[in-house]
């Protein structure tokens, strides 16, 4: 379990370490808050593409094999992203980030599943659950450290030392499982078409606010085919995203007809608490990576914080996550797994609304922290808990797939809440500074000065410091006000995650015992 968890570190970790660095990756690289969005959302898109085909990889072929050839990718991509000298290089890093991460989490899944049981195997489950949401919180602090002392590339560069000593412990402790039983084959044609589907919403999403939701608003150009003007690509992604992942249903029921390797069994959603569980994962991941986002950028360009200020003033949710862990298994036999989660979720809607309530042009990350500290409190209750509730009633034959399916749903839901979140984010920035410059009488160029905030998330802001005053109040009130309307919106769909959880059944193994008479 220790080099397992090492191995989850490793790629938890790096799916939040980059937003602490944010600003200064796109001062360094020239990123436009699309490629800013990019960066972060690309890994968590790939990771959950590939993530079904290569556990069914892993159950055939060995899964510490496919655990140690996906910490060597892993390490390779990162050596890169530190290398990286433009924004499409590092994109391109983190791609390839990506497809490593997506050998190494479902192989340590399945071999928890099969070398442990009983007993250990609840506790080792609770290991691997906190895990995931301690190291998210982790991230940030760790990136935010190298950063400031040394340079954002040193947070990919650590990789290299610490994948060295996983994949190095895996081969000598962690034991070689396989599934003899697994059906040959491998479901690629399911993995392109989910891939290609999620790509071309979250690109919709992503570029929307830059290229026009319908009628192109600058030129696009992509390989050889360029759009002057007339219709956005951006319909178009979003028609073919749509298209491709109802290809991806009819193309899997079908092959699960046939008896073939799915990526998507549909059947596993007909389980009781298996789809709702599934819904409430990659909603509770929009908000999580959705938060991790605006923050930091906020925190940045208004105050100028370094990316280890930042790092401080989210170590409260790390602190949160990582103490409820203590007390997690205790408080689900208390409460209920069920109760739990709900409980979880009810105290980060509440964390943030308030962060979108008090958040002004002058709150700082100390003003955040008592908010930030519920938020990893109730993050640390619902993911110590939610993995096996999705997985409690599925029949064991079929466990390595539906946990390939939650994990890909949290996936699912840290790419799109990346997307959909920024984008508020962004357009934002844009209308707000339009409105704040008008109103303060500031001189022209007020759509020059809001275009150069939405495209640079933020960062222009530090710029107009030593400009016009009225200029520079009005881009922090900005940065403020989008800061609010990501916050709200993230409230919003943690919302209907709880809703949504208010159907799962209580466990009669986990239901509150009774208090005696």
């Amino acid at each position: 379990m220790v080099i397992i968890g090492l191995g989850v570190s490793l790629i938890i970790i790096d799916a939040t370490i980059v937003n602490v660095m944010l600003p200064r990756v796109v001062g360094d690289l020239s990123l436009t808050t699309a490629g800013a969005e990019w960066v972060t959302s690309i890994y968590s898109l790939v990771f959950a593409a590939l993530l079904i085909p290569f556990g069914m990889a892993g159950d055939m072929y060995g899964r510490r094999r496919m655990f140690v050839l996906g910490t060597v990718v892993f390490v390779a991509a990162s050596l890169l992203a530190a290398a990286s000298g433009s924004g499409s290089a590092l994109i391109g890093a983190r791609l390839l980030q990506g497809v490593g991460a997506s050998m190494i989490l479902p192989a340590t899944l399945s071999t928890v599943t099969a070398v442990f049981k009983g007993r250990d195997r609840a506790v080792a489950f609770g290991i691997w659950g906190s895990l995931i949401g301690g190291m998210a919180a982790v991230g940030p602090l760790l990136g935010g450290w190298l950063a400031t002392s040394y340079g954002w590339r040193w947070a990919f560069a650590v990789n290299l030392p610490l994948g060295a000593v996983v994949a190095v412990g895996a081969l000598l402790l962690v034991p070689e499982t396989r599934d003899r039983t697994a059906p040959r084959g491998i479901d690629w044609s399911g993995g392109l078409l989910s891939a290609a589907g999620l790509a071309a919403v979250v690109f919709a999403l992503i570029e929307g606010q830059r290229y026009g939701w319908w009628w192109l608003t600058r030129p696009f150009s992509a390989g050889p085919v360029r759009w002057e003007s007339g219709l956005s690509p951006v319909p178009v992604a979003l028609a073919a995203g749509v298209a491709a992942l109802g290809a991806l249903l009819a193309v899997e029921r079908s092959r699960a007809a046939a008896g073939r390797p799915v990526v998507l069994d549909l059947s596993l959603f007909r389980i009781p608490g298996f789809g709702r569980g599934n819904a409430a994962a990659s909603l509770i991941s929009v908000g999580e990576l959705g938060l991790m986002f605006t923050l930091p950028l906020f925190l940045q360009d208004v105050h100028g914080d370094s990316p280890l200020q930042v790092s401080v003033a989210i170590l409260p949710l790390a602190l949160g996550t990582l103490l409820t862990g203590g007390f997690a298994a205790r408080l689900s036999r208390r409460l209920g797994a069920v109760r739990m989660l709900q409980s979880g979720m009810a105290l980060e809607i509440v964390a943030v609304v308030l962060i979108g309530l008090t958040t002004r042009a002058d709150t700082t990350g100390y003003a955040l922290a008592p908010w930030m500290l519920i938020y990893g409190i109730g993050l640390g209750l619902t993911t110590a808990q939610l993995t096996s509730i999705i997985l409690r009633d599925v029949p064991p034959a079929r466990a390595g797939l539906a946990s390939g399916t939650q994990s890909t749903a949290r996936q699912v839901g840290s790419a799109v809440g990346i997307a959909l979140i920024g984008t508020v984010f962004a357009m934002s920035l844009s209308h707000v500074m339009t409105d704040r410059l008008r109103a303060s009488g500031a001189p022209g160029r007020g759509g020059a000065y809001a275009e150069r905030l939405r495209d640079s998330a933020g960062t222009f802001a530090r710029d107009l410091d030593h400009g016009d005053p009225r200029v520079a109040r009005a881009a922090d009130e900005s940065l403020a006000v989008a800061t609010d309307r990501a916050a709200f919106v993230t409230a919003g769909l943690l919302s209907i995650g709880f809703v949504l959880t208010l159907g799962l059944r209580q466990p009669p193994e986990t239901r509150p015992a009774e208090s005696p008479a």
